[in-house]
């Protein structure tokens, strides 16, 4: 029975590798993790992942314990939010921070770098409509500078406004006095970040995982 079940475990594994871009020893590591995380149940709640003290000091916090239970991000093609992930859900999410494998196409690379980016996007598109409003963009700039603790509310506010009023100044050009601009959309969104190395800004490190082991294997 003990080789029947190693079998098919690593035979799920190289199934999820092929899906994930994670090695099978990246995925057995992650297992492992999981498991602790909730307490060996089949799946992982919010409330077990929002009690990661890694996460305590994060200015979006909020925001990336959202991104694991977001729909949009566990291949539902549907908007909302689901209480409760299995472990191959929890690794679809994780596969975003992922670097890229030497050796790919410049076509695979870009493919890959939009959907890190729409799986940022999604992070700030809270109510999931496909635009990030001004209110969704004043809730970031709120979470990013509230560790700060000396910033007063209006000043936040007075920060989102001028903030969103420059993006749209940036993807829309000059507007006339009566327009009004809803958000960002995802077009926009890729258009403000085109120089942005997503590499370098997209880590795990809030899971305690050494960077070296998550790198892809060759």
């Amino acid at each position: 029975m003990g080789t029947s079940y190693s079998a098919r475990t690593e035979h799920e594994f190289q199934d999820l590798s092929e899906r994930t871009r994670f090695s099978i020893d990246q995925i057995s590591n992650l297992n492992k993790r999981f498991k602790q995380l909730s307490n060996n149940k089949e799946t992982l709640s919010r409330e077990d992942l929002a009690s990661l003290p890694d996460l305590d000091n994060n200015p979006i916090r909020l925001q990336i314990i959202n991104a694991f239970f977001d729909k949009r991000n566990l291949g539902h093609n549907e908007v909302g939010i689901v209480q409760e992930i299995c472990f191959e859900e929890f690794l679809m999410v994780l596969s975003h921070f992922q670097p890229t494998r030497t050796g790919t196409t410049e076509d695979n690379n870009e493919k890959l770098r939009q959907e890190k980016l729409r799986f940022l996007f999604n992070m700030h598109d809270t109510d999931g409509n496909g635009i990030i409003t001004l209110d969704e963009y004043r809730q970031a700039v709120e979470e990013l500078l509230s560790k700060a603790g000396t910033i007063e509310p209006e000043t936040v506010k007075a920060i989102a406004d001028a903030a969103m009023l420059e993006v749209a100044s940036t993807t829309r050009g000059k507007m006339e006095p009566d327009e009004f601009y809803e958000g960002i959309t995802f077009e926009h969104f890729l258009q403000m970040l085109k120089t942005l190395d997503i590499e370098t800004t997209m880590h795990v490190r809030f899971l305690n995982l050494d960077t070296v082991n998550m790198r892809c294997g060759k």
